[in-house]
C-alpha cells in the first residue's frame, strides 16, 4: 500500500481554520447549506444544474399538489440534508397493476408514500439540528454511458476541491449495492482519483482501503477516460465563483445527453479525496494561495498545468524510459495548433522549461488567454519579470503538457530550454 507524506496532508482542524474559515464568505456558507439557494444562484448564474420541478415548504402545499402529474423519473430531496439522507430516487412508473413509481432500490413508492416523505422532511427529519426544512422534486440525471459498468444503480459524481478559481484535486464517486445506489463514501460508495490534468482515474479506496478492481468484479477502476473533463473542470470553478466559496467542494454529475451539472456545493468538504489520490491537499493549496487568478479558464489551466504530476509520470514509466541527447529537436503546438519543429536544450540543472520570448509570440503562445500569471526570476540574465504561459510540445514522440517561463533568449544557442519537471521518462546523455 502507497503512504502520503504527512506534511503534505490536510487535516479537519488546518481546513477549517486556514481555508474554509477564511475564504468562504457568510452568504457563500448560506447558500452551501441549502440546496434550493444552491439552484438559485447557479440559474442567476447561467451554471448548468438539475432542475426544480417542485418546492415544498408548508404542508398545504403536500396537499395541493397535483402527484399525478409527476414524470416516470425524478429525486425528491431534503434542501438541507446530509450525507444523502433522506433522497428518494425514482427511475421509473410501476408497471400497471400496481400504483406508483419504482425506485433505482427497486422498491415501490406510491404517491402516499411521497407524501409522508415530504411531511418528514418538512418536519426537519433529515436536516442539519432537525430543524424545519424544505423539501423538492428535481429533474433525475441517470448513468452516463461511461459509468454503467462501474456504478450500482445511482448516478455516480464527481467531487472537485476548488480554491482561489484553481480545481487542485478531484474525484470520481462511484455508487455500490453497499450503500444502496448513493454516491457517499461514508455509506459505502467507492473513491476513485482523477488525474487534474487528463481526467483520467488514477487508483481508488473503498471504506478507506486501496483497491485495484470494482468489488466483486475484475474491472479495474484506474484508467476510466472521464468525458468532457476540461468543461467539467470550468463548471466547478464557476459554480464556487458565483456562490461566493473561495474554498469548496463542488459535486459534479455527468448527465448523459446535457452534459456537466452542479449536484451541490461544499463550504468543508471531506478529506478522504486525499485517500483517493493518495496525495496530500495541503501543498497543493499553498501552490496557489495568494495567485492572482482573474478568469475561470486561466485557473482550471493552472489546476491542469501544476497538478498534472503522478498519473502523467507513471504513463510515462509503462512507455518506457527514452534515451534523448542533450541538443534535441522537438515540435511545439502553436496557438492555432500547428506543430513547429525547433531546436532545444535538454538542461537536468534547470526546473522548468523556457522559451524565447520572440518565438513564443510568434507562435501564438503569449496571447492573453495562455498567460498564467507574470513573475520576477533571477538567473544568469538577472533579474527580470517573465509570463508563465501553457506549452504543449513533442519530445521523442512523446507529448509534453507544461508550464514555461518565456525568457530573453535571442542571444542563445537554442529557443527553448527543457527543464528537468518535464524530462521525468527520459534519460539524458551527457
Amino acid at each position: 500500500m502507497e503512504l502520503m507524506n504527512v506534511s503534505t496532508i490536510l487535516g479537519l482542524n488546518a481546513r477549517t481554520q486556514l481555508f474554509a474559515y477564511r475564504y468562504n464568505s457568510l452568504k457563500g456558507k448560506k447558500i452551501a447549506d441549502s440546496k434550493i439557494q444552491t439552484a438559485r444562484v447557479l440559474k442567476a448564474n447561467g451554471i448548468p444544474h438539475p432542475e426544480i420541478l417542485k418546492k415544498f415548504r408548508r404542508p398545504s402545499d403536500v396537499e395541493d399538489y397535483d402527484w399525478g402529474n409527476l414524470p416516470a423519473s425524478f429525486v425528491l430531496k431534503p434542501s438541507r440534508g446530509l450525507g444523502g439522507e433522506g433522497i428518494i430516487v425514482v427511475k421509473k412508473k410501476a408497471e400497471p397493476p400496481f400504483e406508483g413509481w419504482i425506485t433505482t432500490q427497486r422498491e415501490r413508492v406510491t404517491i402516499e408514500d411521497l407524501k409522508l416523505h415530504v411531511l418528514d422532511i418538512l418536519e426537519g427529519a433529515y436536516s442539519m439540528r432537525n430543524e424545519p426544512d424544505v423539501a423538492f422534486i428535481q429533474e433525475y440525471v441517470g448513468r452516463h454511458k461511461t459509468f454503467r459498468k462501474y456504478a450500482y444503480r445511482g448516478t455516480p459524481d464527481i467531487r472537485i476541491i476548488v480554491f482561489n478559481k484553481v480545481p487542485i484535486m478531484a474525484m470520481l464517486r462511484l455508487p455500490t449495492k453497499e450503500s444502496q445506489g448513493r454516491a457517499n463514501l461514508h455509506q459505502g460508495a467507492i473513491g476513485v482519483g482523477i488525474d487534474i490534468a487528463t481526467g483520467i482515474t488514477t487508483r481508488a479506496i473503498w471504506h478507506g482501503v486501496q483497491i485495484v478492481y470494482k468489488p466483486g468484479t475484475k474491472r479495474k477502476l484506474r484508467g476510466i477516460k472521464i468525458p468532457s473533463w476540461t468543461k467539467i473542470l470550468e463548471t466547478a470553478v464557476a459554480a464556487g465563483t458565483a456562490s461566493g466559496l473561495g474554498y469548496a467542494g463542488i459535486d459534479i454529475v455527468l448527465h448523459p445527453e446535457k452534459g456537466p451539472m452542479v449536484l451541490e456545493l461544499n463550504a468543508q468538504p471531506g478529506l478522504q479525496i486525499q485517500l483517493a489520490n493518495m496525495e496530500g491537499l495541503r501543498k497543493r493549496l499553498e501552490r496557489v494561495e495568494g495567485l492572482d487568478v482573474r478568469r475561470e479558464d486561466q485557473g482550471v489551466k493552472i489546476g491542469q498545468a501544476l497538478f498534472a504530476g503522478r498519473f502523467a509520470d507513471r504513463v510515462a514509466a509503462e512507455e518506457g524510459i527514452k534515451t534523448v541527447d542533450i541538443w534535441e529537436k522537438i515540435k511545439i503546438v502553436s496557438a492555432n495548433a500547428k506543430k513547429i519543429e525547433v531546436p532545444a536544450k535538454l538542461d537536468t540543472g534547470a526546473w522548468r522549461t523556457s522559451i524565447d520570448k520572440t518565438l513564443a509570440e510568434r507562435l501564438g503562445i503569449t496571447r492573453k488567454s495562455n498567460v498564467l500569471w507574470t513573475k520576477y526570476y533571477k538567473s544568469g540574465l538577472g533579474r527580470e519579470k517573465r509570463q508563465v504561459v501553457n506549452l504543449t510540445f513533442y519530445l521523442a514522440g512523446r507529448k509534453i503538457i507544461t508550464l514555461a517561463n518565456v525568457a530573453n533568449r535571442e542571444h542563445l544557442r537554442s529557443p527553448v530550454i527543457i527543464g528537468r519537471r518535464d524530462l521525468k521518462g527520459f534519460l539524458v546523455r551527457a
